[in-house]
């Protein structure tokens, strides 16, 4: 049964992205984790080599997300919000969840690790504040991740409303011109047999 769960995850657009936010932030809460608890200078080493690895892992991802969205952007109608949080039924509800819990554990133990080992050998400033970049991590991810499989609005072009106005209003002008000819000819008539017994 869990290898047709794995299976049906495979399948599934985009599975690989959500796979690998999955397990970079597992990767990083451990090493942080651990950092933070025996904080030697080997693992200060680590947490900090891990940090910097998926910040730049992040700035990769974010950077494609942006060029791939703005391509879709000519004929998709893209907010900001959806794309880098998932909002508004861009994604399925169960991608948006989690990754976006992904990105939160980043954010929060990010900010707890450094929060706890303020200083480092007695001087203010911790290692594991590297550990603040890895949110970029789950952003680029979750960017990228919408704007490959992503479903959105079609961007509406103004043309098409412009070629309705314009047809209408050519309509409403031929009617009123046939209008004011109709009248003009019965006018005519009208004076024309009011005077036949003066002639």
């Amino acid at each position: 049964m869990m290898g047709d769960m794995s299976a049906r995850a495979d399948a599934e657009p985009g599975s690989g992205i959500v796979r690998l936010d999955l397990v970079g932030t597992a990767t990083f809460v451990v090493s942080a984790v651990v950092s933070a608890i025996v904080f030697t200078n080997a693992w200060r080493i680590v947490g900090v080599v891990i940090a910097l690895i998926l910040f730049a892992i992040g700035v990769v991802a974010f950077l494609w997300s942006y060029w791939t969205a703005v391509q879709r952007s000519r004929t998709d109608n893209i907010a900001v919000a959806q794309l880098y949080f998932l909002s508004s039924g861009s994604t399925s509800r169960r991608v948006k969840l989690t990754m976006n819990l992904a990105l939160l554990v980043q954010v929060i133990i990010g900010l707890a690790t450094a929060i706890a080992r303020s200083t480092t050998d007695g001087r203010a400033g911790s290692t594991l504040a590297f550990g603040i970049l890895v949110p970029m991590f789950g952003l680029g991810l979750n960017g990228l991740w919408c704007s490959k499989f992503g479903q959105f609005a079609p961007r509406r072009r103004p043309g098409d409303d412009d070629t309705t106005d314009d047809t209408t209003d050519d309509t409403t002008d031929d009617t009123t011109d046939d209008r004011h000819n109709s009248v003009d000819v019965h006018t005519s008539d009208d004076e024309m047999e009011q005077n036949s017994p003066h002639g």
